[in-house]
């Protein structure tokens, strides 16, 4: 029986970033980011089950990418739906295995260890999420005005989101609304509750120029 199924999402078309292609495709070192994301994940398990959703025109396209590349890694091609819920949705019924997680196609940079937390917690905690603390002083707004609040009880969340697959399953039942922000929230809907465990401050998710400069200078610095 397979362990995990990770469905890696890239839905986006890259509307920030302000290319004639989705994001997920723009490359890094040579290579487009999702392939990053796929390799990265490979490399860490290569027992792992792995879907991809994308938008349905954009298929042909990761097929050239991969054949250019040579790419033999077996994984799934899921169709994007309208929302990344419904890409997600779609995806899940697919998934084989004990435990599934939902990683953004754009953060290439998690590293070995932040999965093996996120893994390692998943034997105790029906979800898990990987999150960031907070370095810079913050304000909240409200009312046209704003005030100080304390950084210490906020957290930046990463991906990948980490759940034992009934759960997760349990969760997309639920009908999709504006308010879900990511699965973590949607799982947590349903009285589930969501275990933190640190991520790595590299894992960061690319929608920007500037973001494609800072991950181009953590690869480099990775295949030294």
């Amino acid at each position: 029986m397979v362990t995990h199924s990770i469905i890696i999402t890239a839905g986006g078309i890259g509307k920030r970033m302000g290319s004639e292609i989705p994001k997920q495709f723009i490359e890094i070192c040579g290579k487009p980011i999702l392939l990053h994301t796929l390799e990265l994940f490979y490399h860490f398990d290569s027992s792992m089950e792995l879907f991809i959703t994308l938008p349905e025109d954009w298929k042909s396209y990761w097929n050239e990418i991969l054949e250019k590349n040579k790419c033999t890694i077996p994984h799934q091609i899921i169709s994007g739906g309208e929302e990344r819920y419904h890409s997600i949705q779609n995806a899940i019924q697919f998934c084989s295995g004990k435990y599934t997680s939902v990683h953004d196609g754009v953060r290439p940079l998690v590293s070995h260890q932040t999965l093996k937390n996120c893994f390692e917690a998943l034997e105790s905690h029906a979800a898990v999420v990987p999150v960031l603390s907070i370095k810079e002083s913050i304000r909240q707004l409200e009312n046209g005005s704003s005030h100080a609040v304390n950084r210490n009880e906020f957290k930046l969340i990463h991906t990948p989101q980490c759940f034992h697959a009934s759960v997760l399953k349990d969760a997309y039942l639920q009908r999709f609304h504006e308010g879900i922000t990511d699965d973590a929230s949607l799982v947590e809907a349903n009285g589930v509750l969501i275990h933190l465990v640190e991520s790595n401050e590299e894992n960061i998710k690319i929608t920007t120029p500037n973001d494609l400069k800072i991950a181009e200078l953590f690869i480099q610095e990775f295949q030294k």
